[in-house]
């Protein structure tokens, strides 16, 4: 590589995994640190039943290691954990680890279909599944030809075994099983947007090392901080937020089963004190529009953080001007298990995505593959340690994203002369118009940037020539304001902010747009449409 391709990689990588020994074991860690620092009265996770101090989680996480090794789950095994947001997640997620079994949390929104295909792909030996979710699971489980064993969280067990009766038959066992830092510890799934999910393997080291890099450095927190995340559990995202960040501070997190609405994480945040908020661009924005959103006084938030998709400069000022709170964006994907990318507090610059975090090394990557210019869009590819190793039983997409030491992200970025990341985008989503690539996330920053609009979804729609156009559809604040004249007013408001030819050749006004539960949009279905009409 040349000194110039050189310089294109941003590297700010020191020893990746200091302090970590090669016998290791992320639950027991997690767990003894909080025991031997005096924490065991203190909160880790407030839920709907009350409040679970770290002295009582260790001993739940110990009896659920128990009942695993009493059912006869071995070590390596899979255990399917299709839990909601309450202290039976991670209460089962760290006894999987504790006891050398792979814990697979899956999406609770996910379809029956979908669940067939995990249970079969993950070859689980047994399913921990929240009382509500059991429906989706109730023709599956005798068809899934390697489970044993259905544990429901719950009042109703439906027949199975109760979790809460066999964490009070366990014994707190102390053992934990002998891993290594390098043994697979869990396994997440993505969203399977362009095809059927793929199982992203992760090892016990990862979990500490988000927090070593990340966690730790960019976050700050301490023991006196109350954490929420909008991002659930079960996402790479909401594990750091709820999770590993938190206990690896002893700070204490609220979890709620629900599915976060702006009104509910309205009246959350003003029943407690919480200091550090998740969130997603999307949930950001409809938070602010909402009638019901709090005001700056009823608030105790110090930090606030977005992933999923690129934060809106709109957005993020917004939020500042009327919370006096920087949102940090960044960047992190299931591969990488978390932010490796972003801005913070203080040398934030809206717009962007911010910098490599300490010990994540960045390049772009042209459609050569060489490391493009500064200023020109490429793909974005990560080095650091915390990589996936693979997906599960699929080794072409794992050739394919993991490539040697480098990860592609699938992610479409240009470094500004200050070295900050811009998104432009995900590679299936770019548009090329008139042989120029236009970001879709640029024009929905600009339409965005309309006071009248909350939401915007642009993709490639083919016009009467069969040739590539931007098409957006855009959610209002105003829904009755929709109308021609509102339409036209966008596309000349785009013109003034973008390039004449990144404007929206038609505008389609829509009361909500289809998203993950992450809150991303989800623009193929978008696409879907125009592929259908023509």
């Amino acid at each position: 590589m040349s000194a110039a391709a050189k310089a294109r990689v941003q590297s700010n990588s020191p020893d990746p995994v200091g302090g970590i020994p090669r016998d290791y074991n992320f639950a027991a860690d997690i767990l003894e640190r909080n025991l031997k620092a005096g924490r065991a009265n203190r909160p880790a996770y407030i839920d709907e039943r009350g409040v679970l101090t770290y002295g009582q989680l260790a001993d739940r996480v110990a009896r659920f290691a128990d009942v695993l090794r009493t059912l006869g789950v071995k070590r390596e095994e899979r255990v399917l954990l299709a839990l909601l947001d309450t202290i039976d997640w991670p209460t089962a997620f760290l006894g999987c680890l504790k006891a050398g079994v792979i814990a697979v949390p899956v999406n609770t929104l996910m379809t029956e279909d979908d669940y067939g295909y995990m249970l079969s792909d993950s070859r689980a030996k047994a399913l921990v599944v929240s009382e509500a979710l059991y429906p989706k699971f109730e023709k599956l489980v005798g068809a899934a030809v390697d489970l044993e064993h259905v544990i429901v969280s719950g009042a109703n067990a439906h027949g199975h075994k109760r979790f809460e009766d066999l964490l009070t038959a366990a014994k707190p066992d102390p053992a934990t099983a002998p891993t290594t830092a390098d043994d697979m510890a869990f396994w997440l799934y993505t969203s399977g947007s362009t095809g059927k999910p793929k199982g992203a393997v992760h090892v016990h080291a990862n979990l500490r090392l988000t927090d070593d890099l990340y966690g730790g450095p960019l976050l700050g927190l301490t023991e006196n901080d109350l954490c929420y995340s909008v991002a659930k559990l079960f996402f790479a995202y909401g594990l750091g937020n709820a999770m590993t960040f938190p206990m690896s501070a002893g700070a204490a997190t609220v979890l709620l089963a629900d599915r976060p609405t702006p009104d509910g994480v309205a009246a959350l945040l003003r029943k407690h004190p919480i200091t550090v908020f998740f969130a997603v661009p999307t949930f950001y924005g409809a938070f602010l529009a909402g009638a019901n959103a709090p005001k700056k006084s009823e608030l105790k938030i110090r930090r606030c953080l977005s992933a999923g998709e690129a934060l809106p400069e709109e957005i993020a000022k917004t939020w500042a001007e009327r919370y006096g709170v920087e949102i940090s964006d960044g960047l992190g994907t299931t591969e990488m298990l978390h932010i490796y990318l972003s801005n913070r507090p203080g040398a934030t610059k809206y717009g962007t995505t911010g910098r490599a975090v300490p010990g994540y090394d960045i390049k772009l990557v042209g459609d050569d593959g060489l490391p493009v210019k500064q200023g020109e869009m490429g793909e974005l590819y990560v080095r650091g340690p915390t990589a996936a190793i693979m997906y599960w039983n699929n080794r072409e997409k794992s050739r394919s994203t993991f490539q040697g030491d480098w990860t592609r992200s699938g992610d479409k970025y240009i470094e500004d002369a200050d070295g900050y990341y811009i998104c432009c985008g995900r590679q299936d989503d770019m548009l090329k118009v008139s042989g120029m690539y236009v970001s879709p996330f640029e024009v929905e920053a600009a339409l965005l940037s309309h006071p009248d609009v909350l939401e915007a979804g642009v993709v490639g729609w083919f016009d009467e020539q069969k040739l590539v156009k931007p098409k957006a559809f855009v959610v209002l604040k105003s829904p009755e304001k929709a109308n021609d004249a509102l339409a036209k007013a966008l596309q000349e408001h785009v013109k003034a902010k973008l390039a004449p030819f990144k404007y929206p050749r038609w505008i389609e006004f829509r009361k909500e747009l289809p998203k993950t539960a992450t809150g991303k949009i989800q623009r193929f279905m978008l696409r879907a449409e125009d592929k259908a009409a023509n």
